[in-house]
């Protein structure tokens, strides 16, 4: 299991886990216990995907080690891949206070937000990246990188050698709409994109076609043997619950993430507050404050506000320093719900709506980016419909514990069959090998969009 720990800081060069540098702080499962759960033939296929491979010297970069699916997937991600007989590395990007505000507005345009990326922005974004460059961010000769989202996504442009194979990974909701209607960002973030041998999406209607390099469908994950998503015992659920003077007693509603504008937390509230009058309930927003994030702390002041006058409204700012700690209060919130909501405006996928599901809770959640990819209205989950419409549908899960639990069982169900982390990194072993070793390349194939599973809602791709 990973080791117990007060959080993982990262080294002065922003090393997050190196077997090169014997730092190596974090760890997952042997294989055999992932069998238990997966079958021997999945992961007996999963070794025959990274027998091409082993060796290979593989780099990931993202923002943060704190917050964030991003993250989290790589606590789990990176050690998985080193068993597997690759050398994966992690790196973190140290960026100043104006950087992540930059980054954030960026983030923000790209799933919509009304606004400018102004040139002050674009200043400070290319101040730090060449900062980064000539701090020697790249300290060795990596066969493949790994850039994680728009924060770091101009790195390539500076660092890329003419031998290793650069892949950019989206984790977000890119409004296609929105590049459309702005020249100037879709010329800024297609800049930084063109060094990139490849790119990859969590959906297809994420795609932006008109980015002449193969492009990847490969949804996330969850570990299901991490310390968010292992079954908890009761008495650690109640540990949780007393801690936050929560009553088990009473039905708990629950939202879990970031304090994020595109998180809906306004939208659960409304119709927790429809609930509640027609029964006693409670209602439990729990989330932290990510280092790549400052516009979190102004959101979450913004929800204490408007809910302090609420003694059965929760909101938890759960801590990151220590994150193991962090993971099981989060996993004792979800497993303590009777209904989990995460009916944000804008998602990238929503790793905490696999997470509920993984744990049989029934979930509602809105119909927006790639969250129809694994929630099914009626079936594995229910959509947001208005907060008067959800409120009677959380009332009827709440009066009807045998559809909640059916609900919830089939949501288990689904995520078993296709989010489990060794299925979808038999994936990325896939892509890796083919742009690594040449079978696909910009020249060949700049129109490509290979997925290696048929993918739900396939038919709604219509970007670029």
């Amino acid at each position: 299991m990973m080791e117990p720990g007060k959080g993982i800081f990262p080294l002065a060069d922003g090393t997050v886990y190196s077997k090169r540098k014997n730092f190596c702080p974090f760890s997952t499962p042997p294989l055999e216990a992932y069998a238990s759960i997966l079958g021997e033939e999945k992961i007996d296929r999963l070794q025959r995907l990274a027998q091409p491979l082993r060796g290979l010297k593989l780099l990931e970069i993202n923002a943060t080690v704190q917050g964030g699916g991003v993250a989290e997937m790589l606590y789990s991600f990176i050690p998985f891949l080193n068993m597997l007989g690759m050398e994966a590395e992690w790196k973190v990007v140290h960026g100043n206070k104006d950087y992540f505000e930059c980054t954030k507005s960026l983030h923000n345009l790209l799933q919509g937000r009304e606004g400018t990326f102004t040139p002050e922005m674009k200043q400070t974004y290319i101040c730090n990246l060449e900062d980064f460059a000539n701090a020697n961010l790249i300290d060795y000769n990596p066969g493949v990188v790994l850039i994680h989202d728009p924060q770091p996504i101009g790195l390539a442009h500076y660092l890329k050698k003419p031998e290793e194979t650069w892949l950019w990974r989206c984790h977000i909701d890119i409004e296609g709409a929105v590049i459309d209607a702005n020249p100037g960002l879709w010329g800024f973030i297609t800049d930084w994109v063109e060094p990139y041998d490849a790119a990859v999406f969590s959906a297809a209607h994420y795609i932006i076609s008109r980015w002449a390099l193969p492009k990847f469908i490969i949804p996330p994950s969850i570990d299901p043997l991490s310390e968010k998503n292992r079954e908890l015992s009761q008495e650690e659920i109640d540990r949780v619950l007393t801690k936050y003077h929560i009553d088990s007693k009473v039905p708990i509603i629950v939202q879990i993430g970031r304090f994020d504008p595109w998180k809906g937390i306004d939208r659960t509230i409304d119709t927790y507050r429809l609930v509640r009058e027609e029964t006693k309930c409670q209602l439990v927003v729990a989330g932290g404050l990510a280092a790549d994030d400052p516009e979190g702390a102004r959101i979450l002041a913004k929800v204490y506000e408007e809910t302090k006058d609420d003694e059965d409204i929760h909101v938890l700012n759960l801590q990151m320093t220590n994150r193991l700690e962090n993971w099981v209060e989060v996993n004792a919130l979800q497993r303590a719900a009777s209904v989990i909501m995460q009916p944000s405006t804008k998602e990238g996928f929503g790793l905490v709506i696999t997470e509920a599901l993984w744990k049989r809770k029934p979930v509602i959640a809105a119909d927006v980016g790639a969250i129809p990819l694994q929630l099914r209205d009626g079936d594995t989950g229910f959509f947001y419909q208005g907060a008067s419409k959800t409120a009677q549908r959380v009332l009827r899960l709440l009066e009807n514990p045998e559809e909640a639990r059916m609900t919830g069982e089939r949501g288990r169900e689904y995520v078993e069959e296709h989010f489990l982390l060794p299925d979808r990194i038999g994936d990325w072993l896939m892509a890796i090998n083919m742009t690594a070793n040449g079978a696909l390349n910009r020249k060949t194939c700049s129109e490509c969009i290979i997925s290696f599973h048929p993918w739900f809602k396939l038919s709604k791709r219509g970007r670029g």
